[in-house]
């Protein structure tokens, strides 16, 4: 059933129908380095987890997690103007880089949450955007930075941002967080699994395999019960329907690594999971 619902869009109010989650901006205020007090705004959705979301355990999927971040993080370019359609006018796309999530609790089927998206910088051609995913009081649940390049389509190479993109943002103070390095070392012992084919659910609107599944196929390599309370992804190269993933596992004291490859182990992706099994 459709439901009306409230979104604040430069202190707008606009009545919109969507399905089940609430688009708008939230204001909070920070000191500048004057000393003055600064209204600053950040974008947000609020939601709640649908059985479709969850796993056996009625905690959220971590595919589930980063679809939330993705559609918000595109929301929000929507709503300042510089969405999809806009940026393919251009001959412009946003292309994910990497990840870093940081999972404190899973939310469970029917609580209800807010996902915040917060950007932080602008430099040259990369865009940084922490988000956070909350629970209906407002705690951290779940914490990422992001990194993003902003491409020219034809020529597949960066290109600087200009300033009518970065301008449309608000940018925030970057989250306390404990930041790692953007790009993930090649793992050393890595151990061959069966290679498989990119299906068609895989792809998206650019044509290529979505983001959030690469860590889908890659979970498939963790034990079972396996827990991941922190996540790294970096992003090396487009896979799009068809190719055939090379994967390739490592499994530590720390963390289990997985790399997803080409037939000449050039990653189309490298991701490390953290965690451990959850008896």
């Amino acid at each position: 059933m459709r439901s009306t619902l409230l979104f604040l869009y430069k202190k707008k109010y606009v009545t919109l129908k969507y399905e089940s989650c609430v688009y708008y901006r939230i204001s909070y205020r920070i000191k500048s380095p004057s000393g003055e007090r600064e209204d600053k705004q950040m974008y947000q959705m609020d939601a709640r987890v649908r059985y479709s979301e969850v796993d056996e355990m009625h905690r959220i999927k971590l595919e589930s997690v980063l679809d939330y971040f993705q559609d918000c993080c595109t929301f929000h370019s929507e709503d300042v103007g510089g969405g999809i359609e806009f940026l393919k006018g251009q001959k412009r796309a946003w292309l994910l880089a990497s990840w870093q999530i940081v999972i404190k609790e899973y939310p469970k089927l029917g609580e209800q949450i807010r996902i915040v998206a917060n950007p932080y910088a602008f430099k040259n051609f990369f865009g940084h955007r922490n988000l956070m995913l909350q629970d209906e009081y407002g705690k951290d649940l779940v914490y990422a930075n992001s990194n993003w390049i902003f491409v020219d389509t034809e020529t597949g190479k960066p290109v600087r941002i200009p300033d009518e993109v970065a301008n449309a943002y608000e940018l925030g103070e970057p989250y306390p967080m404990k930041y790692a390095a953007r790009k993930i070392p090649m793992p050393k012992h890595l151990e061959a699994k069966e290679p498989f084919a990119v299906h068609r659910f895989c792809i998206d609107s650019n044509h290529h395999v979505n983001n959030g599944k690469y860590v889908l196929m890659a979970e498939e390599f963790l034990p079972e019960q396996f827990l991941v309370s922190e996540l790294r992804v970096e992003y090396r190269k487009a896979a799009v329907l068809g190719d055939i993933m090379y994967p390739f596992v490592e499994n530590t004291e720390e963390k289990i690594a997985v790399v997803l490859a080409d037939k000449e182990k050039s990653p189309y992706v490298i991701i490390e999971f953290f965690g451990g099994r959850n008896d």
